[in-house]
């Protein structure tokens, strides 16, 4: 078919109502949602970050802190991660590393810090994933609270500080942490320090006033033991057991809590392949959670956990959008037929989305470098992201989303872990 042949059917597609919805969608959307996005999140940081912290817990009535650390090919990270650990500034915790089977010398690393007698090993023969991991190690920990932190993470010294006062409440079951990177050695590492900062912290200070959040990442999180238990610990066949048990905490009545001061300090992928391996993990395990967690919307008594669940499912159909008309436009170019909405030029609304893309990553970034001043520094690289980072995170839920949905889950598979850099990304 040459390109003159298909102008009949590129001109049927450009007058199509369901492509003038979708076009509108797509510039729309984004503009909506950050607008929504930075207004609320800078209610919280007016609210919470300008404020005071938790007024702190009488040293002799702080309860027991029990830090698990699961790891899988962590040789190459584990013992600064440790290290950073035992100079925590709390007077009662212990920590558990769960070596999930690791091949290499991982068990071998952590061996010389068992002389602390704050330090354990949980040394599994065989790897079953990190949900698995966490719950065999559960049953062991001695303190009331959980704090669950990745093995290449390096904690801020007052994170227990600032995250145990939350718990004087019976009903906060969990309290996100305000992870920061730490490897920025090239354009990717620095955008995902820039993203850190203005989508996941913005999103979280948004979704905790909206009333839910929507994970308490495994990179750094405490939790309340007996609610975990109560909600039947973390799902194994769930490729993003941290999202799945915020939901199921919520879901239980449970509040859940986000805390910018409890910083930690976290390796990220350093090249696209492995970006790529983690965020598809991210994605499959986004469509996994909207598919089991669907129901909410039989029960009036979880309204407050609509918002979230639209937001999640809309963010997918955007980026659905995103990609389907993109290439249509493409398309339209090729063949020598300018499609409606569609300009090689930036136009009015190709501006718009830029602009308003790159105010919510200042805005994120200048309510975070409250905390990490660094990452001012950073806020250039996110010229590109509109386009170039869109894509990518496009594609990702275009196809790992979207298997996510319509796969069926088995609850009992064990999830896997992923190698970067002699080190496992879970």
């Amino acid at each position: 078919m040459t390109p003159a042949q298909l102008h009949p059917l590129l001109d049927g597609i450009n007058n199509w109502t369901s492509y003038k919805v979708a076009i509108a969608f797509y510039g729309l959307y984004p503009v909506v949602t950050s607008l929504i996005w930075m207004a609320t999140a800078i209610v919280y940081y007016i609210r919470r970050d300008l404020r005071e912290p938790e007024l702190p817990i009488p040293e002799d009535q702080l309860p027991m802190v029990s830090v698990l650390v699961p790891a899988y090919c962590e040789e190459a990270v584990i013992s600064d991660s440790l290290q950073g650990l035992l100079k925590l500034d709390y007077p009662k915790f212990e920590v558990i590393v769960i070596n999930d089977g690791s091949p290499d010398g991982t068990a071998a690393k952590v061996r010389p810090f068992l002389s602390d007698p704050r330090v354990r090993l949980l040394n599994k023969i065989t790897n079953e994933g990190k949900a698995m991991a966490l719950n065999d190690a559960i049953p062991c920990a001695k303190g009331e609270l959980l704090l669950i932190m990745d093995a290449d993470a390096v904690p801020d010294p007052r994170l227990l500080r600032v995250m145990v006062p939350h718990f004087r409440y019976p009903r906060v079951a969990a309290v996100a942490g305000n992870p920061r990177v730490r490897n920025i050695t090239n354009l990717l590492t620095r955008l995902q320090a820039v993203e850190f900062s203005s989508v996941i912290g913005l999103m979280r200070r948004a979704q905790r006033i909206w009333g839910r959040v929507m994970c308490i990442s495994g990179v750094v999180g405490m939790f309340r033991k007996s609610a975990v238990i109560d909600v039947g610990l973390y799902t194994p066949g769930m490729a993003t057991e941290d999202i799945d048990l915020t939901w199921k905490l919520q879901r239980r009545f449970y509040d859940v809590r986000y805390e910018g001061r409890a910083l930690v300090w976290m390796i990220v992928p350093d090249t696209v392949s492995l970006w790529w391996s983690q965020r598809r993990r991210w994605a499959l395990g986004l469509g996994q959670v909207l598919r089991r967690h669907a129901p909410i919307f039989f029960d009036r008594r979880l309204r407050r956990m609509y918002p979230l669940y639209v937001e999640s499912a809309f963010s997918y159909l955007w980026s659905l959008t995103f990609l389907s008309v993109t290439v249509f436009w493409v398309v339209c170019y090729a063949a020598g037929y300018p499609p409606k909405g569609g300009s090689p030029i930036p136009n009015l609304w190709g501006m718009l989305l830029f602009t308003f893309c790159l105010l919510q990553l200042a805005c994120g970034t200048w309510i975070d470098a409250k905390y990490d001043p660094t990452i001012k520094r950073h806020f250039p690289a996110s010229i590109i992201y509109p386009s170039f980072y869109w894509v990518l995170l496009a594609t990702t839920a275009f196809v790992y989303t979207t298997r996510g949905l319509l796969k069926p889950i088995n609850l009992l598979a064990p999830t896997r872990w992923h190698i970067q850099h002699g080190h496992a990304k879970h």
